[in-house]
């Protein structure tokens, strides 16, 4: 038996690292794959949720393991990563953002059976590296960062329009910046007289204000808090939480990689207690209520061997929780 499960484990290793190599890497190379799968306890017959589909590497990988009626549904609001979607007679994409999974799920026939929800919040390296999305300082291109192409407002819109202290309440929260108001107080004066569009009108603002000897973070923390605000992206993972709670059946695993401390600290919040706010509330015998059991008390991040092939995963973290 102990044979039969190394030969298994080997080859779906073998398998993941081959799918990946032929079809991950112009698009996105997914963080801690293997933790993922393990994590997700993966029923073959089972309904799985993939609320971050990107290049389809965490889906590719979970398909591998279903069989009819097993299904997969995986979301994104992309429309490049929905064209690039897999097809699967076992798989579904959804055109949407994550915080409609309840309402698509209900339309697909599930409200209380989902044995499994996934979602990785990394930004792919499609996004990063298209210098017409404007996610990146590293690139000159209009500052877009837009998900989904058809969303009102880019970021260009929110630095030309909102007031210096939603920019700085922007900075310090999403990018917990300390010169936030400076940064704020430099954008409005600048578009006293300028517009600023381009990734390179803000490293014109920014730049000065900036520690040369730390300026590749600061700017990713200026680029990482806009992003949240164009996209709304805390609000979209609260209501991702919330709502898994009624989606998921007992058993059902909630697995989450998150990048940055404003996601980890609201993942492992509502893990630990089954709310937003992190709040533990005990019956009568002073036991923890929560409908969730934690399957690890800290989150398992990459391995030495993973960050020096994808860098990118560095900050990754991957908590895993079960549905009581």
């Amino acid at each position: 038996m102990q044979i039969f499960c190394y030969l298994c484990n080997f080859t779906l290793k073998f398998h993941l690292k081959t799918e990946m190599a032929e079809n991950e890497e112009v698009y996105h190379i997914p963080a801690l794959l293997e933790d993922t799968v393990k994590g997700l306890n993966i029923n073959p017959k089972g309904i799985y949720v993939d609320a971050t589909m990107g290049g389809c590497g965490h889906s590719r990988a979970i398909l591998q393991q279903l069989t009819a009626p097993g299904h997969l549904y995986s979301f994104d609001q992309d429309m490049d990563a929905i064209e690039r979607a897999i097809s699967d007679p076992l798989f579904t994409p959804v055109h949407s953002n994550f915080r409609y999974i309840s309402n698509f799920m209900r339309f697909y026939g599930h409200r209380d059976d989902i044995d499994g929800i996934l979602a990785d919040l990394g930004v792919s390296f499609h996004h990063f590296d298209d210098p017409g999305r404007g996610f990146s300082f590293r690139w000159e291109g209009p500052l877009d960062m837009r998900m989904n192409r058809k969303s009102q407002h880019d970021a260009a819109w929110l630095l030309n329009n909102l007031d210096e202290q939603k920019l700085a309440d922007i900075f310090y929260l999403y990018g917990e910046l300390k010169n936030a108001r400076k940064l704020a107080s430099a954008i409005v004066k600048y578009r006293s007289t300028h517009t600023l569009t381009h990734v390179e009108h803000l490293l014109d603002v920014v730049r000065p204000m900036i520690n040369p000897r730390q300026e590749k973070k600061e700017l990713a923390q200026i680029f990482q808090a806009l992003r949240i605000a164009v996209n709304d992206e805390i609000e979209a993972l609260r209501e991702l939480l919330t709502q898994s709670v009624d989606l998921l059946k007992p058993g059902g695993r909630l697995v989450i990689i998150t990048y940055h401390s404003l996601e980890d600290r609201l993942v492992k919040n509502f893990m630990k207690t089954g709310n937003l706010e992190g709040k533990q509330e005990k019956d009568f015998f002073g036991r923890t209520l929560s409908p969730f059991r934690l399957l690890s008390s800290k989150p398992i991040v990459p391995t030495e061997e993973e960050v020096e092939r994808n860098p990118r995963s560095r900050s990754a973290k991957l908590r895993i929780a079960e549905k009581i």
